[in-house]
């Protein structure tokens, strides 16, 4: 078992994973990082989000979720790649939910809630060695996507996470960043 990384080190050195190394990741990794992850902030008098896990023979749903929301010559033609890549390659799916039927100001405020419980998982996940994707893929905002894994109307899909162990050195370079300089005005008098 590999040490865990100090969040300093989580926050500069995660990385978007998309190639995972099929190796399944426990129930109850995923748990522990869900329950530390919920200490996000959130202004409501309840949290704005849930969750669904697929894992393991739950994958195959995922990926019949997703491929119903595609025309069947896209089916035919990519259907067995996708299964593949979401049931086999892919040890987590977990999409992250909150509540949408809200006020103008709240829906802003729950939005930003669940993206910063979004990068609790993504740190936390990266403290376990766990690589994590963030997609916003279109299928999330199908009603035939949301109807086939439970999420009513009311809700809004903030994300779905691809999660799992990867090798090192699949793990891609950091992107560029802006020095600080640059994006701070300070205004001290």
């Amino acid at each position: 078992m590999k040490p865990k990384t100090s969040l300093r080190q989580a926050v500069i050195e995660r990385r978007t994973i998309q190639e995972f190394n099929g190796l399944p990741i426990p129930l109850e990794t995923i748990h522990e990082i869900l329950e530390d992850a919920i200490w996000a902030p959130f202004h409501s008098k309840k949290e704005p989000w849930r969750f669904i896990l697929f894992m393991n023979e739950g994958r195959e749903t995922f990926a019949s979720a997703v491929l119903s929301t595609r025309n069947p010559e896209f089916v035919a033609k990519y259907g067995q790649q996708i299964r593949t890549a979401y049931c086999a390659q892919t040890p987590v799916h977990l999409v992250v939910v909150m509540t949408a039927k809200l006020p103008s100001k709240a829906w802003e405020e729950a939005f930003a809630a669940t993206s910063a419980l979004i990068q609790n998982i993504q740190l936390l996940a990266w403290e376990q060695h766990i690589g994590v994707v963030w997609k916003t893929s279109p299928f999330n905002e199908s009603p035939l996507f949301c109807e086939a894994i439970g999420v009513t109307s009311e809700e809004k899909i903030v994300g779905t996470l691809h999660m799992g162990y990867f090798n090192a050195e699949d793990q891609p370079m950091p992107k560029p960043r802006t020095p600080l300089p640059q994006l701070l005005h300070l205004i001290d008098h």
